[in-house]
Formats: structure tokens, C-alpha cells, sequence
């Protein structure tokens, strides 16, 4: 089979025709955006274990690059919450320079899948199993940020969730109520602050007032996000308050490029990180292309290529490690609120990232003075949101199926890490899948006279079902001699090597009793199967 390597850019489709409006447009959308990305991307740096620029250039470099060689029109890439709990494993147990190391080959592997155009397959992964992980992974964000939101003194987390808590118990006489109120602060005024300004809101009812409309409507636009950090982090520098910032855990972050930097590589140590290199593709490519069908949904635009978007990601994950970057994928949260800001184009993507790499131009040193509370309770507040808390309420009125796939998968990402958790759940949705098509498929005996025995086949026969067919066997062994065995194949739709095996098994029963096998009715697929096997029952 050959696959057509085809590498183009949705950047390339959108440039034809593209005006004036279309511009200011994107322009707007992409300020926004990289104004909500820059705590993020600091945040999800530090929750990760890495200094806060790690985040900051991720967004800014992989964050470019998608949007210039992606598969979607409004898709914005970045660090990720997802990636948290993965990263922070990845450096505790292998160290940073094998996290860069495994980013890199997680890229080659995500470009791989695009050019073998497997973008696709994703879409195979049951929803369930989804949703079970976003759980967990969002379970494990917001255990992991309890120690900056209470301020306790504790040197470094454990990536286990037992062992968090269990260190959370021990130093929780630590606990620092300034750290505390500032993160609870922060929390309630992420959940107030788009309702007081929302539609049904009094505050901007009362704003409309002739003359007061425009501040209305800037108030509304500006992120709670940037409004949680800047106010209490100028709360706490102006009152001095004894809490951990960003510049006396990290010192200064750099104003300047990042300098470009090869990583020790080596086969032995690539091998050694196979397993972190498919979590991160792995992750990588369900997260982007889970943001990529949400954006459809939430625009009108054309819809993304999920070969071209693999790509994209690929080209970034290789490229960002060699600047100090981390794992970088598709955001929803950040994808959504360029739909929403009128964005049109990848050109809104390209400015985001230029947004923010301004911003740290001009502002670095004021980060310094930034709490972790506020940080982390922004992190809470993700964790909140990136969560499918409503499906715990209804998994009653789903299967027995779903049931154990979701809770599966949410209990694993939560005791073990996701590798775990996807590889348990993708084994275990293919054996309920097998068990499920097994139970469609049915033998039924038809009455007949004499030495003939007549049977009808329903559904698939394949591997999982093959059992099935030994009652025709035992009907053989237990019936007349020379018998004339006939199975109806009216309504068998597919059948696989294992189910053709289990005929020759009909047919070599009926041998030995000096009978014969008929298949009658039989439609073209499972024709073409037999006839290709070379199998003979007198059709």
C-alpha cells in the first residue's frame, strides 16, 4: 500500500483572498489568546518541575510553528495541563536532559504518524478511555499544586499521588495562611469574574450606561486569568507578604532569546526512553486532535487534516527541546477562546506566540514578584475546568462496558501514570469489544429430515466467536451416518482466517462420518474469502 506524502499547511489554503478585515481580526483573536497563554504557560512550566521560561518559549516557539504548519484554522499549541503530570514523572525519574532527549523523538514519531497519514486511527479510542485519563490527569494537576496553594515548606513532590498526600499530611503545620488567602482569592475571582461581566450580568447592565459602555466591553474582553495575576501579585509586593514567588524560587527569568542547545544523545539512552517517548506521542496526538475537533465544532471554518496537524505537532515537539522547551500540543482551552475572539485564520495562532514572546521581552523581571499561590491556584482552577466531572453522575445510565473502561482508566492514571492507564484500557476496550461482537453471532439449528442437518449463520464469524460453531460440530459427531450438512450463510456478513478454520473443523467432522458440508446463500465478502482460501464445500 502506498502512502502519498502530502505536506500542506491549512496557512497556505488561507492565504489567498485574505484582507484587511480578515486581519485586524486574527490580530484581535491572537493578543487575547496570548494574553490568557502567558500564566499558563509559566504555571504549567513550574508544575511540571522546570523553570518558568521552559513554559514561556514552549508557547512561543511550538505555539508559532503549529499554527504556521498545522492542520487547522484557529488551533492554538502550547504547554499543556495534560502534560503535567507526565513531565514531572519523566523528570524525577530519567532527569531534564532525557526529558528533552524523549520530546524530540516523541516529535519524529508524531511526524511519522502524519506522513503514514494515521491521524485517523485517534479517533478509535473510546471515549470512555478519554474522558477516564482527563479525569485523572486533572485529579493529579490539582493534587500536585495543594502544596503551593497552601504554601507549604516543602523541598520537592513526589510524581506519586499516595505519596503527595501523604507528604502534603506531614508538613501541613508549614502552612502559610497569606499563601492561602491569595490562592483562594485567586480561585473565586477566576469562577466571579466572567460573571460579573457576562450577559445576565448587573455590573455590566449598569455599565451600559451612555458613556460607560466601552469600559464595559474592554472589562468584559480582559482574561481572569491576567486579572487574578496582576492584581494579587501587586497585593502581595506592595504589602510585602511573606510568600513564595517565582523569583525566590527560580531567580530571574531571561529576557532574551534561548540559546540553542544540542542535548548528550545517544542510542543507548533513546533506548532506554521508549516507554516516556510514546506517553508523550501518545498524549501529544490524542490532545491535539481532540482540540482540532472541538475547534471544528465550535466554528464554521473548514475543518482541520489530522495528518497535517500530526506533522505540525511533530516539527514543533523535535524543534522546542533545543531551546530548553517541553512537550507541546494542542489546547483547548486556548483553541476555544480564539473561536470565541474572532479568529479566522492561522495567522491568530502565529500572533499569539508573538504576543507573548513581546510581553517576556519587555516584562520578564516583573514576573519575579509573582506568588506560586496564585499560580497554583490558577492551575486549580484548570484542573477544575479540563475535568468531566458531570460523566461520574451519569455513568448509571451507561453500560456495564463504559462503566469499567472510564472508572479503569481514571483509577490507573491516578495509582500508576497514563502509559499504564491507556495501554490497561485499550487492552480491555478491545476485549469487551471482542466479547460484545462474539455475542452476535449465532448458530441456529433448522429442522430437517433424514441424514441432513441444516444450520443457519448470523453476524461475524471471526476469532472471538469461533466456539460457537462446535455445537455443529457435536450435532456431526452425535447425528447420523453419511450426513449432508448445510450451513445457511444468508446473514453471516464477515467471516476471518479463525472462522474459516472453524469450517474446515465442520468440514473435517462430516468427513469422518463419510458426510459432506454445503454452504448455501453465501454473500460476496465471505465468497471472496473462501474462494481466496481455497476452500472447498461444495458451494
Amino acid at each position: 500500500m502506498k502512502f502519498p506524502f502530502v505536506f500542506r499547511p491549512r496557512l497556505l489554503d488561507a492565504l489567498p483572498g485574505y484582507d484587511r478585515d480578515r486581519f485586524l481580526r486574527d490580530l484581535g483573536a491572537g493578543i487575547t489568546v496570548g494574553i490568557v497563554a502567558l500564566p499558563l504557560a509559566m504555571a504549567f512550566a513550574i508544575a511540571s518541575g522546570l523553570k518558568p521560561e521552559a513554559g514561556l518559549w514552549t508557547a512561543i516557539l511550538a505555539g508559532f510553528i503549529i499554527a504556521a504548519l498545522g492542520g487547522s484554522n484557529v488551533q492554538i499549541g502550547g504547554p499543556a495541563g495534560a502534560f503535567i503530570v507526565i513531565v514531572y514523572g519523566i523528570v524525577e525519574r530519567y532527569g531534564l536532559a532525557n526529558l528533552l532527549i524523549a520530546t524530540s523523538c516523541a516529535g519524529v514519531l508524531l511526524f511519522l504518524l502524519g506522513v503514514l497519514r494515521l491521524g485517523r486511527l485517534v479517533r478509535f479510542v473510546p471515549v470512555s478511555i478519554v474522558i477516564g485519563f482527563t479525569n485523572g490527569i486533572a485529579m493529579l494537576i490539582a493534587s500536585s499544586q495543594i502544596k503551593d496553594w497552601l504554601g507549604l515548606s516543602i523541598a520537592k513532590m513526589p510524581a506519586d499521588f499516595f505519596a503527595q498526600l501523604t507528604l502534603i499530611s506531614r508538613h501541613i503545620d508549614t502552612f502559610n495562611p497569606y499563601s492561602f488567602a491569595l490562592g483562594v482569592t485567586c480561585v473565586l475571582g477566576l469562577f466571579l469574574w466572567p460573571r460579573l461581566w457576562g450577559s445576565n450580568s448587573p455590573i455590566k447592565g449598569a455599565m451600559n450606561l451612555p458613556g460607560m459602555s466601552s469600559t464595559a466591553a474592554i472589562s468584559a474582553r480582559v482574561p481572569s486569568p491576567i486579572v487574578a495575576l496582576v492584581t494579587l501579585t501587586l497585593f502581595a509586593w506592595y504589602f510585602k507578604l511573606p510568600v513564595e514567588t517565582i523569583g525566590s524560587k527560580f531567580g530571574s527569568i531571561p529576557r532574551g532569546l534561548p540559546a540553542f542547545a544540542l542535548p548528550a544523545f545517544s542510542w543507548e539512552t533513546v533506548k532506554l526512553l521508549v516507554t516516556p517517548t510514546i506517553t508523550i506521542a501518545l498524549l501529544g496526538a490524542i490532545e491535539s486532535l481532540l482540540c482540532a475537533r472541538v475547534a471544528d465544532q465550535a466554528s464554521t471554518l473548514r475543518r482541520h487534516d489530522p495528518n497535517q496537524e500530526l506533522m505540525a505537532q511533530g516539527i514543533a515537539n523535535f524543534v522546542v527541546p533545543f531551546f530548553g522547551g517541553m512537550p507541546a500540543t494542542g489546547t483547548i482551552a486556548r483553541t476555544v477562546t480564539n473561536v470565541r475572539a474572532g479568529a479566522t485564520t492561522p495567522v491568530a495562532g502565529m500572533t499569539h506566540a508573538l504576543t507573548i514572546a513581546v510581553i517576556v521581552m519587555a516584562a520578564a523581571p516583573l514576573a519575579l514578584h509573582v506568588p506560586l499561590a496564585v499560580l497554583a491556584g490558577i492551575l486549580l482552577f484548570v484542573a477544575f475546568n479540563m475535568g468531566e466531572w458531570h460523566e461520574f453522575a451519569k455513568l448509571k445510565t451507561y453500560s456495564a462496558h463504559y462503566r469499567i473502561l472510564m472508572l479503569g482508566t481514571f483509577f490507573l492514571t491516578i495509582v500508576f501514570d497514563l502509559t499504564v492507564a491507556m495501554e490497561v484500557g485499550l487492552v480491555t476496550a478491545c476485549a469487551l469489544f471482542i466479547r460484545r461482537m462474539s455475542g452476535l453471532f449465532t448458530v441456529e439449528r433448522v429442522p430437517a429430515d433424514g441424514t441432513v442437518l441444516q444450520f443457519k449463520l448470523y453476524g461475524s464469524l471471526f476469532f472471538g466467536a469461533v466456539a460457537k460453531v462446535d455445537e455443529v460440530v457435536e450435532a456431526i459427531e452425535q447425528g447420523p451416518d453419511q450426513p449432508v450438512v448445510v450451513l445457511d450463510c444468508l446473514q453471516l456478513v464477515h467471516i476471518d482466517t479463525s472462522g474459516l478454520d472453524a469450517l474446515r473443523g465442520v468440514q473435517k467432522a462430516a468427513l469422518q462420518r463419510t458426510g459432506t458440508l454445503r454452504l448455501d446463500n453465501l454473500q460476496p465478502e465471505v465468497r471472496e474469502v473462501i474462494v481466496r482460501a481455497g476452500f472447498d464445500a461444495g458451494r
